[in-house]
C-alpha cells in the first residue's frame, strides 16, 4: 500500500510531466509539428521534484502526451518508485555530515553531497539522490542566499485565459441566525484583462469552496492555460492537481511567503475594500446570501469600468482577446473533471467510509480497494469508478437494511438429518 508521502511525490512527478506537455494539450506550441516540439523540449534538462536534473528523450515527451490523451492526468502518475528495492535509510553519521556540509558549504546541492559522502564511505551507494534531497528539505537545510531583494518585473499575459490568479481575502464577521461568523472571499482574476472571473463569499476557506468557485468560473469563461495560486491548503493539494490536469490547466504556485508575486489579485483586493467594502454597513447585512448579492453587483461594476492600468474595461479586453479560450466539452465532462478522487477499502458488510459517513457499495467489491469519486459539497454524487463504469454509492440506512430480505441459505433440519443415527 502506498504511503501518503509516496502518493504526494508521484503527484508532483505527474504535475512536472503535464507542465512539459501542456502546450501540446492547450494547442499553444509554435513549432511546425508535435514531433518538432518534443525535439526542442528534449534539448533542455528538466529539474525533477526531488531535485535531480534529467534530460528526457523526444520519444518520452511524445509518450507522455499520448498517455494524457488516452487516460488524462492519471496516466501521467508513476506507479512505482524509481528507487524501489534500495535502502532509503541515512545512517546517523551520514546525517551529521550532511548537516556539517550544508552549514559550511551551503551551495553544495544534493548530488554533490551524496557523491562526497559515498566517496568517503560514510553513506551507502544504495541511498539515492532524492533521499538526500528530501532530508535537506525536511530538515530546513537549504542554502542561505540573500533573498531580501527579489528581481521583479511588470508582466502581463498576451490574451484572456493565458493565466488566472486566485487567492482568499478575509472579510469582517457578519451575523446570521443569531451567530457571528467570519466571511472569506475567494476570488479568481484573469491576468490579461483584470476581469474577475470568479468571486464568492463563504463561511469557510477550504479546498472544496475554491474548487466550486473555479468550476463556476470555467463554466462561464472557459479553461485557462495556467492557474497561479499560493501554497495554502485550499490551493495546494492533490485533488486540485488532478482537476487542473484533467481540464488541461498548468497549476503554478508562488514562492513560499511571497504574496507580492501575485500582485494583481492582491491589488484587486485592496481596490475592492476601498471602493466597496468600506462603504457598506456590514452590521446591517442579514446573511451570506445578501452579502453575495452585493458582491455580484460590485463585480459587474468592476468588469465594466475602465481599469487604470490598462486604459480599458476588463470586459473590453475580454471581448478583444477571448478567441483563444478553450471551452469545456460539456457540463457532464466538466463535472467529471472536478470529481475528487480517493481510494477506499470496501468492508465485509459492503460499506465504505467517506467524509465521516458510511455508504453502501455493490456486493461484488467486498474486500477490494476501490477508487471513489465525488463532487465536493454534493456527496450524493459519489460513485465507484471501475473498468470505466460508474457504480453509485448510497448513504447507509441501517434500519432499512435490517428489513431487507436476503437470499435464504439452504436450511437443514438437523433433527431429521440425525434421526436414527444417534445411538
Amino acid at each position: 500500500m502506498e504511503t501518503a508521502q509516496t502518493q504526494k511525490e508521484q503527484m508532483e512527478v505527474a504535475q512536472m510531466r503535464f507542465g512539459i506537455i501542456a502546450p501540446l494539450v492547450q494547442g499553444t506550441y509554435t513549432d511546425d509539428s508535435i514531433a518538432a516540439y518534443c525535439r526542442r523540449v528534449a534539448l533542455t534538462p528538466q529539474r525533477l521534484p526531488d531535485g535531480r536534473v534529467f534530460q528526457y528523450k523526444p520519444k518520452t515527451v511524445a509518450k507522455w502526451y499520448q498517455l494524457y490523451e488516452k487516460g488524462g492526468m492519471e496516466a501521467l502518475v508513476p506507479r512505482t518508485r524509481c528507487d524501489k528495492g534500495g535502502t532509503r535509510v541515512i545512517p546517523e553519521e551520514a546525517e551529521r555530515e550532511i548537516r556539517r556540509l550544508r552549514k559550511e558549504y551551503p551551495r553544495l546541492n544534493a548530488t554533490q553531497v551524496r557523491e562526497k559522502l559515498v566517496q568517503e564511505g560514510t553513506l551507502p551507494a544504495t541511498v539515492s539522490v532524492s533521499t538526500i534531497q528530501r532530508y535537506i528539505k525536511h530538515n530546513d537545510l537549504k542554502g542561505t542566499e540573500d533573498t531580501s531583494v527579489k528581481d521583479r518585473k511588470a508582466y502581463e499575459e498576451a490574451y484572456f485565459g493565458g493565466m488566472w490568479q486566485a487567492d482568499t481575502c478575509y472579510l469582517p464577521y457578519i451575523r446570521e441566525n443569531g451567530k457571528s461568523r467570519r466571511v472569506y472571499l475567494i476570488m479568481i482574476l484573469d491576468d490579461h484583462s483584470r476581469m474577475i472571473v470568479g468571486g464568492k463569499l463563504y463561511y469557510q476557506e477550504n479546498a472544496a469552496n475554491f474548487q466550486k468557485t473555479l468550476k463556476e468560473a470555467i463554466a462561464a469563461y472557459g479553461i485557462p492555460n495556467k492557474l497561479y495560486v499560493d501554497n495554502g491548503s485550499p490551493y495546494s493539494n492533490e485533488q486540485l492537481s488532478f482537476i487542473c490536469g484533467s481540464v488541461g490547466t498548468v497549476l503554478l504556485h508562488t514562492p513560499v511567503r511571497d504574496g507580492a508575486s501575485k500582485g494583481k489579485v492582491e491589488r484587486n483586493f485592496r481596490t475592492l475594500k476601498e471602493r466597496w467594502l468600506y462603504g457598506l454597513d456590514v452590521s446591517q447585512i442579514q446573511g451570506l446570501d445578501e452579502f453575495n448579492r452585493l458582491l455580484s453587483e460590485y463585480i459587474r461594476r468592476h468588469n465594466t469600468t475602465k481599469h487604470g492600468g490598462t486604459g480599458q474595461s476588463p470586459l473590453e479586453r475580454y471581448m478583444a482577446t477571448n478567441g483563444r479560450i478553450r471551452r469545456p466539452q460539456s457540463r457532464e465532462w466538466l463535472d467529471e473533471a472536478f470529481h475528487n478522487r480517493v481510494v477506499r477499502n470496501v468492508n465485509r458488510d459492503a460499506t465504505v467510509h467517506l467524509l465521516n459517513e458510511c455508504y453502501d457499495a455493490p456486493m461484488q467489491f467486498i474486500g477490494q480497494k476501490v477508487e471513489v469519486r465525488f463532487l465536493p459539497g454534493d456527496i450524493g454524487s459519489a460513485y465507484i469508478l471501475y473498468g470505466g463504469q460508474h457504480y453509485p454509492l448510497r448513504l447507509t440506512d441501517r434500519v432499512a437494511n435490517g428489513r431487507t430480505k436476503r437470499q435464504a441459505a439452504l436450511s437443514i433440519d438437523y433433527a431429521k438429518e440425525g434421526r436414527g443415527d444417534v445411538h
